[in-house]
């Protein structure tokens, strides 16, 4: 995904293609990596000095509610973003460290249909995170909680 395919479908969509926008989409693909929004603040920076974390915010929400980025949500009920990859994705993240390890493959048509059939539900789409403890991390000693969440390759 470039900047400018999410530029032009921003603009196709009817919202305003503003330098906040644009650095806050700049920042977001300029490593392709998980990243909190005051992380995304201190890049988009980089393209647009003035911008405030408020805005980093609203943005992130409109690039999430169209499909552009996805949250990872954390433990400490703090969130990280990345760009959204073709496919569909769950994440398997560390509780010791944060890294974040995408994963395919979710095989949940029993579960979802019986869900649909309990609840009268029609289910749309699903998000699935699992929690656990990363085979680096398992080396280590115990330490501190994760500071913000980490891409790791598989």
């Amino acid at each position: 995904m470039s900047e400018e395919t999410v530029v032009q479908q921003l603009s196709q969509a009817g919202y305003r293609i503003t330098q906040p926008r644009r650095a806050v989409i700049r920042a977001l693909l300029e490593d392709g990596s998980y990243a909190s929004p005051s992380e995304i603040c201190e890049r988009a920076r980089l393209y647009y000095p003035a911008i405030g974390l408020v805005t980093v915010y609203r943005t992130l929400d409109l690039l999430s509610e169209l499909g552009f980025v996805r949250r990872i949500h954390a433990e400490d009920g703090c969130h990280s973003y990345a760009t959204a990859n073709n496919g569909h994705h769950h994440h398997l993240i560390c509780r010791r460290c944060g890294a974040a390890v995408e994963f395919q493959g979710c095989d949940l048509s029993l579960l979802l249909a019986r869900v649909s059939q309990q609840t009268g539900y029609t289910i749309e789409d699903h998000l699935l995170e699992l929690v656990g403890v990363c085979s680096m991390c398992q080396q280590a000693p115990a330490t501190s909680s994760p500071t913000s969440v980490q891409l790791r390759e598989k």
